[in-house]
């Protein structure tokens, strides 16, 4: 496929990260990632679709049945992938108080500390997804490769990070960019039938 003329937006936090068609490598092929940290030392992120068949209750049982939408874990990357991140969506205004246990990374967004009384920090939070492991990129390595055309960097919000259709989520966020980039979403798995 031809590298499309689409304006290049700035990695920043709480910024959507899409997976370009000539990304083929099965770790991020067709992901949508939530940008957490974006600085002159690297990048941090979630996969935002990509539901694993672990039920939540089975790795961390004092928060089974309080995930938003479904109650697997997400993978949420291939660094640190025995590990545990909750991501949490704090209604109101986004320079209001965090409460305990929450620490904003962008908007709306946070990180919720799993170590929580999970009735007390659900009182607090409109959604919550936890994820096993992170997408990680060391000093310029995501700008290289999004000025390389691998990842396409556009804005979104709650609907896309908490996605009722998690599976889709990667056709639903390039379906509504502008102009030649809505297009993207109709790339065929095999490029053959491009």
């Amino acid at each position: 496929m031809a590298r499309l003329d689409v304006p290049t937006a700035v990695p920043l936090p709480g910024r959507l990260l899409v997976a370009a068609p000539l990304l083929t490598d099965a770790t991020f092929f067709r992901t949508v990632l939530l940008l957490l940290d974006h600085d002159e030392e690297g990048s941090l992120g979630l996969v935002l679709n990509r539901p694993s068949r672990v039920p939540v209750g089975t790795v961390l049982p004092t928060w089974d049945g309080r995930t938003t939408g479904t109650d697997v874990l997400f993978t949420g990357g291939p660094v640190a992938d025995d590990s545990a991140l909750a991501l949490g969506l704090l209604p109101g205004p986004v320079d209001g108080p965090e409460p305990e246990g929450f620490r904003r990374v962008a908007g709306p967004f946070g990180l919720v500390d799993l170590d929580n009384d999970p009735a007390v920090t659900m009182t607090e939070l409109d959604a919550l997804r936890i994820y096993a492991g992170y997408a990680g990129w060391g000093a310029g390595q995501l700008d290289d490769e999004v000025a390389e055309g691998a990842w396409y960097v556009v804005d979104g919000g709650p609907a896309d990070v908490f996605s009722a259709e998690p599976e889709d989520l990667w056709r639903q966020v390039l379906r509504r960019q502008p102009g030649e980039l809505a297009f993207v979403a109709t790339t065929s798995i095999d490029p053959s039938l491009n």
